[in-house]
This record gives structure tokens, C-alpha cells and sequence, in this order.
């Protein structure tokens, strides 16, 4: 049994998208780092701040999903089988 109609699907132009607005980003952070006019350790702490902020979206981004998920629908026994 499968439940993938009541699942609300993303159209490919829009996951192509959200891919090319998240790498423009990332690139446009990145250059602007590597052009910033400050020593080397002062670059590399804003990078890895950019990519933990980026990590904890993701994750947040995953839990709120998650959490919308398992109050959206109820769970059923033969589900995991």
C-alpha cells in the first residue's frame, strides 16, 4: 500500500531551484571571505562559522519536517514491516 498521493511532490524546476539559489550562496559567501581584506585566521574562522551555520539549518530544517511529518499523519502497526 502506498500513500504517495496524499504526499504533496515538488516540481523539478523547483528543486533545480532551490539546488542553484543554495549554491550561488555558498558561492557568493565564499568569495566574499576570500576577498575580505583580513589576516588568514580571521578568514578561516568566518568559513567555518558559514559552514556551521549551514549544517545546523540543515538539521534544523530536517527536525521541523520531521516533527510536521509525524503530527500530519498517525502512525500505523504494519507501517515498518
Amino acid at each position: 500500500m502506498s500513500d504517495s498521493a496524499d504526499k504533496p511532490q515538488n516540481t523539478a524546476a523547483f528543486y533545480g531551484q532551490a539546488v542553484a539559489s543554495f549554491a550561488v550562496a555558498m558561492a557568493a559567501t565564499a568569495v566574499g571571505i576570500f576577498k575580505l581584506e583580513a589576516d588568514a585566521w580571521v578568514r578561516g574562522f568566518l568559513a567555518i562559522a558559514v559552514l556551521y551555520l549551514v549544517t545546523s539549518a540543515f538539521t534544523l530544517a530536517k527536525v521541523i519536517r520531521d516533527r510536521q511529518e509525524a503530527e500530519r499523519r498517525p502512525y500505523h502497526p504494519l507501517e515498518r514491516l
